[in-house]
């Protein structure tokens, strides 16, 4: 069974960097559409984007401009870049798959193989 792993989160200050890793086992990435999305306690999950099974990219308006997702197909694994971070950034970040392969969305409700997430905080 496909199982997802998130990494790369921690503590930045604003303004800062990181690049979180959506790595998977039991089975391929490839073919699937993959996406990221976060939640802070209390909230709904938000979507962010998502990269197509033939890596077309699609970024909702919270993550415009400064988010950047990626594949790499021989570590079976996603990337999601996030530049300028800040305060708000603050939440904890997953990775899911689409539940339709030829589908690529920022629904969380069309989204399955979740992992247990990594937490980003953005603060001095």
């Amino acid at each position: 069974q496909l199982q997802l792993v998130e990494s790369g989160g921690g503590l930045v200050q604003p303004g800062g960097s990181l690049r979180l890793s959506c790595a998977a086992s039991g089975g391929s990435l490839r073919g699937l559409a993959v996406g990221w999305f976060r939640q802070v306690r209390g909230k709904e999950r938000e979507g962010l984007s998502c990269i197509s099974w033939k890596d077309e990219t699609l970024y909702t308006d919270a993550a415009k401009g400064r988010v950047s997702i990626s594949r790499d197909v021989a570590k079976n694994t996603v990337y999601l870049q996030i530049n300028s971070l800040k305060p708000e950034d603050t939440a904890v970040y997953y990775c899911a798959t689409e539940r339709r392969p030829l589908s690529c969305t920022t629904f969380s409700v069309a989204y399955k193989n979740w992992g247990q997430g990594t937490r980003v905080t953005v603060s001095i």
